[in-house]
């Protein structure tokens, strides 16, 4: 009886662990894109070598940051990736904004616009959808409280000011700071926009709690309403400050409104 011809070892024999020990004394820098896909997925899809699947994901969604981006049902779309997979993908971005904002602490101190877009990168860091959150400040620029108000575009959903009134109150807040984005589209202001700002503001103006700015994000581009307004300069030399002043509205509405946001002032006047 002949004896059976020993199994020859697969070239990707201990590939996996390879890459992850590579990471672990390299970091990401030496990685290509579909190696940092393919690194994922080893803890997602077990024995398996999960290179052609890093390719496979990369030439259906055009980079790893595509990836990433994509919803759960077109993952799932890609033969090869199970629920959990598509999860974890899913989890990357989410994750690393939450990281992002844990690292700035449990009260980040937001004094200037530059603190403010950071902080708002955190919020929206892989968020597909439009939010509108509002931030509560103490009366040294820290952030008591973060609300989300809302899902979906401001004309089609309402701010409810009982609400935003019972927040400010509850979290102490001296003044808050509003922030939304525009998914894929531009930062500049539409007139749902300053009418759900206007609301705020009434809202708030009868338990003297201002709105120090409202920031809205689209793609790489911020939008200050407050830096906007007349007399801003550039954002590097202005810090927010507890003074009334008027944000003109792209059709007049903030300013037909009065002064409930605050301006920005250069530091030390």
């Amino acid at each position: 009886m002949t004896e059976k011809k020993a199994k020859e070892p697969s070239v990707h024999a201990g590939h996996r662990e390879r890459i992850r020990e590579r990471f672990l004394k390299e970091g990401l820098d030496g990685f290509s894109q579909h190696e940092v896909l393919e690194l994922l997925l080893t803890y997602a899809i077990p024995q398996k070598d999960v290179n052609p699947l890093a390719h496979a994901l990369i030439d259906q969604f055009g980079s790893l940051s595509g990836v990433l981006d994509a919803d759960e049902s077109d993952l799932l779309q890609v033969s090869g990736i199970g629920k959990k997979a598509a999860s974890l993908l899913c989890l990357m971005p989410h994750l690393l904004g939450y990281y992002m904002k844990n690292a700035m602490g449990e009260r980040p101190m937001i004094t200037n616009l530059l603190q403010a877009r950071q902080y708002a990168s955190t919020l929206f860091f892989g968020v597909h959808e439009e939010r509108f959150y509002m931030i509560c400040l103490d009366k040294q620029g820290r952030v008591t409280y973060t609300q989300l108000l809302q899902k979906g575009t401001v004309d089609e959903v309402p701010i409810y000011p009982r609400t935003v009134v019972e927040i400010a109150i509850r979290h102490h807040a001296c003044c808050v700071m509003l922030m939304h984005n525009h998914p894929g589209g531009t930062c500049q202001p539409s007139q749902a926009d300053y009418d759900a700002t206007n609301a705020v503001i009434d809202a708030l103006r009868p338990v003297g709690i201002g709105v120090v700015d409202h920031l809205i994000l689209g793609g790489e581009n911020v939008y200050s309403m407050t830096q906007s307004s007349e007399g801003a300069g550039e954002s590097g030399g202005f810090s927010y400050v507890m003074r009334s002043g008027h944000v003109p509205g792209r059709r007049g509405t903030l300013r037909e409104e009065g002064d409930g946001l605050y301006c920005l002032l250069p530091i030390g006047e």
